[in-house]
């Protein structure tokens, strides 16, 4: 969005600009959307339902990655610093009913330390024990109601499960993007039932994909990388709409490479999906984006982590052998297309990331990708799993514009999609 710095790195840097951009005239809206913030809520004494990404993961009983619940914390401390009772709706795993195994009781202790404020507990999300507890609340106090998925009329967001929670609150604030999929009753349901806003860590999330996508500094390039040209169809004809030019690694460039009449030896790729490759080819020379396939790879004849390797041209590769990395040249030449971008949207790590020494082209252009956005030279936003372990890897995740921890939200908006928990808080 216009008057965003490009080299804001993390969501509390934002937030400090929001209240200023708010006053100075900003009218939140962002993909092709208008929509209300905390700074339109009237919070003191009000009853206010959080939805929150509590989905934390977990080994033996403990937590082993706070992020998201790092990340909804601006929100929750600045609806209970305004005087709300703030009431947390989250789920946590695939329950099949009420299963004490997927509590998020254990969560509520993580949340407290995070805060570093009492955190109260419900043994469930409607009924008699949420109604006592929220009646109990004072201005200020912070409760968590049990796992929402313990009722499977929250995936179905059945009518009278949304008023059950909605005679809990006053307001609805929506502060789970990586629910935001999904048209269940906390997510989209009772945005329609109360006043809905979205919390701070929604706002940038969609501050951080107008800047990549709706309205961005151009030229844009966009990293797509993975396994399957099958499970990412509707991303890349999305994007080549969108960008002005389109990097393919991992296993999905063999592919391409496969449908240009190329031998990729013993190279994972979906050799049925040629003709679909050469169609994308077409339709991005149509639409005048650049596609990036690489022009040499890392090659072994084994599958494993430190087996002997070397770049190979692509048009030179053993019979044998199997394509894990993008090669030098190939690295060299995405760092050219990142060299002419203003912004850069990342999907997927371009070889076998997770296996020395196929890392390499991953963390080199994660590296260098990073020093453009520190010297304001780039707007970087990644998102989806592997990228983020990549970028982790590479200890730079840090240094990108913004990296969405929102998973398969994240991969339906490049994909164009409407999400159900993002329209719901139209304005």
């Amino acid at each position: 969005m216009a008057g965003l710095d490009p080299a804001i790195h993390v969501l509390t840097s934002r937030e400090k600009d929001v209240d200023a951009r708010h006053k100075a005239g900003h009218d939140d809206r962002v993909c092709g959307m208008t929509f209300k913030t905390l700074d339109q809520a009237h919070l003191s004494g009000k009853r206010v339902l959080v939805r929150v990404d509590l989905n934390v993961p977990t080994e033996n009983g403990k937590i082993t990655d706070a992020t998201r619940i790092e990340r909804v914390a601006p929100t929750i401390t600045e609806i209970a610093g305004k005087g709300g009772k703030v009431i947390l709706l989250a789920h946590f795993g695939r329950p099949k009913g009420r299963d004490l195994k997927e509590s998020l009781k254990p969560v509520a202790h993580a949340l407290a330390h995070v805060l570093k404020r009492p955190v109260g507990f419900a043994d469930d999300c409607v009924g008699a024990a949420a109604e006592t507890a929220v009646a109990a609340m004072r201005n200020g106090e912070i409760l968590l109601l049990e796992n929402t998925r313990f009722h499977k009329e929250e995936e179905k967001n059945d009518p009278a499960f949304v008023e059950k929670f909605a005679q809990l609150g006053d307001l609805y604030v929506n502060d789970a993007f990586s629910a935001a999929h999904r048209a269940h009753a906390s997510t989209e349901g009772l945005a329609h039932r109360l006043p809905a806003y979205a919390g701070r860590s929604m706002q940038a999330e969609l501050e951080a994909l107008a800047m990549a996508l709706d309205a961005p500094q151009r030229p844009v390039v966009a990293i797509v990388g993975g396994a399957k040209v099958s499970t990412k169809l509707e991303l890349l004809e999305n994007l080549m709409a969108k960008v002005e030019a389109l990097v393919i690694g991992g296993a999905m460039a063999n592919t391409f490479l496969f449908a240009q009449g190329l031998d990729v030896g013993k190279s994972l790729a979906e050799k049925d999906m040629a003709d679909t490759a050469r169609r994308i080819v077409d339709k991005a020379a149509a639409a005048n984006c650049a596609i990036i396939l690489p022009v040499d790879a890392i090659v072994a004849f084994h599958f494993q982590a430190d087996a002997p390797s070397q770049a190979y041209g692509v048009d030179a590769i053993p019979a044998d052998g199997m394509m894990l990395d993008i090669g030098p040249q190939s690295i060299e030449r995405v760092k050219a297309a990142i060299d002419a971008a203003a912004t850069l949207v990342w999907n997927g790590p371009l070889g076998a990331f997770e296996m020395r020494p196929f890392d390499r082209g991953t963390v080199a252009i994660a590296g260098y990708a990073a020093e453009r956005t520190s010297a304001k030279k780039l707007v970087s936003i990644a998102g989806g799993g592997d990228t983020i372990a990549a970028l982790n890897a590479a200890g730079v995740a840090g240094q990108f514009t913004y990296v969405s921890t929102a998973g398969g939200a994240f991969l339906e908006w490049l994909e164009g999609r409407t999400l159900p928990g993002v329209a719901a808080l139209r304005a």
